[in-house]
């Protein structure tokens, strides 16, 4: 039986889901290691604050951690919520003694506001938890109160980072969502910094500290390196962030389950393209419908927003020998030119996530007509300058068309573009139907 990566958070439990263990265990389970936890208080919270919380006795905190030990051998974890000295103290005792790896989330209050660590307890952790941590993440905030210096632009973050570092972890790393959406990377034993470039995001936060670290571990106990680690965490937590839902009145939580979610998605694209392809080239009169510049099959997953989300055949479908013939492979962001046509296209309705462009002529409009397809069309005399044609001829045709996304939309050519055709359709089997029955009529 194969031996999954055992990983274990050392954190407060929220009763809202956000965060704490509960953002933890999410995370654990979408990166695929065996989550395992130590809960050090119980919080009443939701996404409006904490409102309060219980600090479970040191003993039971070190209890927690000393069963899964003495049985799984969790190979890293993560603190985070760690209220009390006197719990700080008996977390440093089981790390020593256990051996495992030891990522740090210095959480201080939460992101939807209250505070999560007393006073005194923020020089423990200094003293006791940062000189035998293998890596520290704190946000900007964090990395304030205890490097004692303001942070406002990279090179400070770079001076807080060698502050904390000299308290000794082997790493510190300031996440950026504070920060112009960039984390800092330093190396105590090198002096070397990295940034991993990042971008500040639209959507919830609540929970993105919590689930940086654990996705971090999980990354580490897979045997990245560190650096690969931090960056694959970061694109993690841009993508909870970017998916996040309101759920409650206060800060949308993270959504650590797009991950799984984002990957069915994708599977079942390839599925469906994979299905249509294979019919569209085993039909030999598509290949009357191919036109010079060849043709593109392409499917968007749902809630696609960009080219890397749509799919399609790099290199195109092409005559060869007078049949069809599909040039390279099936895969995601492989044509900006279909793609954008999709992109579009969802915006109006996110239903119609696929689309084919073919030949343009009256014969094979006439046939469309002939099938009952809505139409609609743009000229690209009117094209203004500085705009993607597909983006604004598009978006022209279905507003032409009450905003509804019809079946086919064509355009004539123009100087030096060859009149084209482009079927849309809410999967790329539809599309697919759509092109053979056309075909069989030309």
């Amino acid at each position: 039986m194969k031996k999954k990566p055992v990983v274990m958070s050392i954190a407060g439990s929220d009763s809202g889901g956000g965060a704490g263990i509960e953002a933890d265990l999410k995370t654990f389970s979408a990166l695929d290691v065996h989550g395992t936890c130590a809960i050090t208080s119980v919080t009443s919270q939701n996404t409006t604050g904490v409102i309060d919380s219980f600090d479970l006795p040191p003993d039971v905190v070190s209890s927690q951690i000393k069963v899964v030990c003495d049985d799984m051998h969790p190979s890293w974890a993560k603190t985070g919520m760690l209220p009390t000295s006197e719990i700080i103290e008996f977390v440093a005792k089981c790390a020593k003694r256990y051996g495992f790896g030891l990522v740090v989330d210095p959480v201080m209050s939460a992101e939807a506001g209250g505070s999560l660590m007393r006073m005194e307890a923020l020089s423990t952790l200094i003293d006791k938890l940062l000189p035998i941590c293998d890596v520290i993440t704190p946000n900007v905030q964090e990395a304030q109160a205890i490097s004692g210096i303001s942070i406002n632009t990279v090179d400070d973050a770079i001076k807080a980072a060698r502050i904390i570092g000299k308290k000794g972890p082997r790493y510190v790393i300031v996440t950026g969502g504070h920060l112009e959406g960039s984390d800092l990377i330093y190396e105590t034993s090198t002096n070397d910094t990295h940034v991993v470039p990042g971008e500040l995001l639209q959507g919830g936060t609540h929970g993105s500290g919590c689930t940086y670290s654990s996705a971090l571990i999980s990354y580490l106990a897979k045997e990245y390196s560190l650096v690969e680690a931090a960056t694959l965490s970061k694109e993690f937590v841009e993508r909870a962030i970017f998916n996040s839902s309101d759920v409650g009145k206060g800060v949308a939580p993270v959504d650590q389950s797009y991950y799984i979610l984002d990957n069915s998605k994708r599977y079942y694209v390839l599925k469906k393209m994979n299905l249509a392809l294979s019919r569209l080239l085993k039909n030999p009169s598509f290949v009357n419908l191919i036109p010079e510049v060849g043709s593109n099959l392409a499917m968007g997953k749902e809630n696609a927003y960009e080219l890397s989300d749509i799919a399609a055949v790099e290199g195109r479908i092409v005559k060869m020998n007078n049949i069809p013939k599909a040039v390279g492979c099936i895969g995601f962001g492989k044509s900006s030119h279909v793609g954008r046509i999709i992109l579009t296209s969802m915006s109006f309705d996110p239903t119609k996530t696929s689309c084919l462009n073919i030949k343009y002529s009256r014969k094979i409009l006439k046939v469309c007509n002939e099938m009952n397809l809505n139409i609609s069309s743009f000229d690209r005399s009117l094209e203004p300058d500085n705009v993607s044609t597909m983006d604004w001829g598009v978006s022209e045709a279905i507003k032409a068309f009450d905003g509804v996304v019809p079946d086919i939309i064509y355009d004539e050519g123009g100087m030096g573009k060859e009149p084209m055709i482009r079927i849309i359709g809410k999967d790329a089997v539809a599309v697919v139907n759509i092109a053979m029955n056309i075909a069989d009529q030309v």
